[in-house]
């Protein structure tokens, strides 16, 4: 052997181990990191579904047993020769079988298959998001959120990938959503979404899982009938009697007591803890309340407003936003009506919050927990 060959030999030798060391030092750092907060385990939330028992107008939704998804068993990095060979170990699980912790990022627990039309892709060789690249430039061509998730090779956890992230991947999971408050998906869009998806995966010599079309086409009406069913919103107009005048900047003030805000939308908000808001206070003439204008502003009247499903026990905050009415009822000498001009009786009142425990209520019978993540997406 000459000098040359074995100094070639060293060095190739030394290549290998620093991979090897590496990579260890990947995984202990990422165990370190992730360990304690992904330690217990629960059903897996991205493909999960609530089956809706005996309801009139369920999403379509087949039982969890059904559906069969397939999930990564195990990845075996082995240096040879310089070069690392990636294998995935490919095994059918039930989708109720794979973990929660196999989830890093909440959006992508959104995910399920009542609500998101759903490809699977099974790559070749780990890559990064970069590899979708013909998916990233018609992401919004659906006229429906579209989202990326994918099961990252050193952690083995779920993400939503972005199309600048330099992680690798050893798997995608892309979702369109069916439903919002524009309707129902199209069938020609989901077919478009499907052949799109399809043709990244043949370039990219990736296996897919892929739901069928037309099927998936009828739980998107069917949950859309749903939604239509329960979007109630619930008015109470504030209105000063004779004909009287409400002054922007007087209104701004009074929206302050209780805590409301001017947002960008043009409406005061009353917002929770993780900036969602629990109901809003409108100008009833549907003009914007804009910051530039308050102090020359003027309206005949206001309007609270509660949008049921988008708000957590939205029974308990119509009282709340009846109280904070009775509030502002008091600081601006108002009335507070109906949509008739008709003052609210303790009778109206009580038949509203009935109405809204019924809506709540169809609700959770069908999986939706009003207020929730999964309700916010569905009720935009």
């Amino acid at each position: 052997m000459s000098e040359l060959q074995a100094a070639l030999l060293t060095i190739g030798f030394g290549v290998i181990v620093a991979v090897y060391a590496f990579g260890w030092w990947q995984q202990r750092r990422y165990r370190r990191k992730f360990g304690a907060a992904f330690r217990s385990s629960h059903a897996d939330a991205l493909y999960a579904e609530k089956l809706l028992a005996g309801h009139p107008q369920e999403s379509g939704a087949k039982p969890a047993g059904q559906v069969q998804q397939s999930a990564l068993a195990g990845m075996v990095d082995e240096a040879m020769g310089g070069a690392i060979n990636t294998e995935v170990e490919i095994a059918e699980v039930s989708v109720v079988e794979l973990s929660v912790t196999n989830l890093l990022d909440d959006s992508c627990s959104l995910l399920n298959v009542r609500s998101d039309f759903i490809i699977e892709l099974h790559l070749a060789e780990p890559s990064p998001a970069a590899v979708l690249d013909g998916l990233w430039q018609r992401k919004f061509d659906f006229r429906k959120p579209v989202q990326v998730c994918g099961l990252t090779l050193a952690t083995k956890k779920w993400e939503r990938a972005i199309a600048e992230s330099q992680v690798l991947y050893a798997r995608f999971r892309i979702a369109l959503q069916l439903v919002d408050r524009g309707g129902a998906i199209s069938e020609a869009k989901l077919a478009d979404f499907r052949d799109l998806v399809l043709g990244v995966a043949k370039h990219i010599k990736a296996d897919t899982t892929v739901p069928d079309v037309r099927e998936t086409y009828h739980h998107a009406v069917e949950l859309d009938a749903f939604c239509a069913e329960v979007d109630q919103m619930v008015g109470v107009n504030l209105v000063p009697p004779g004909g009287r005048l409400l002054s922007g900047g007087r209104i701004a003030q009074v929206a302050a007591l209780p805590g409301m805000t001017l947002e960008a939308d043009g409406a005061f908000h009353l917002l929770n803890a993780q900036g969602d808001s629990l109901f809003s206070l409108i100008n009833q003439d549907t003009k914007p309340f804009q910051h530039h204008t308050l102090e020359t502003f003027s309206t005949a009247g206001i309007t609270l407003l509660l949008d049921v499903p988008r708000v957590e026990n939205p029974g308990n905050q119509f009282d709340q936003m009846m109280h904070v009415a009775h509030e502002l009822a008091r600081e601006l000498q108002v009335n507070v009506v109906d949509d008739h001009r008709v003052a609210l009786s303790d009778n109206s009142l009580a038949r509203i919050r009935a109405q809204i425990a019924e809506v709540e209520a169809k609700m959770l019978e069908n999986g939706i927990v009003p207020g929730s993540a999964q309700a916010r997406r569905l009720f935009a």
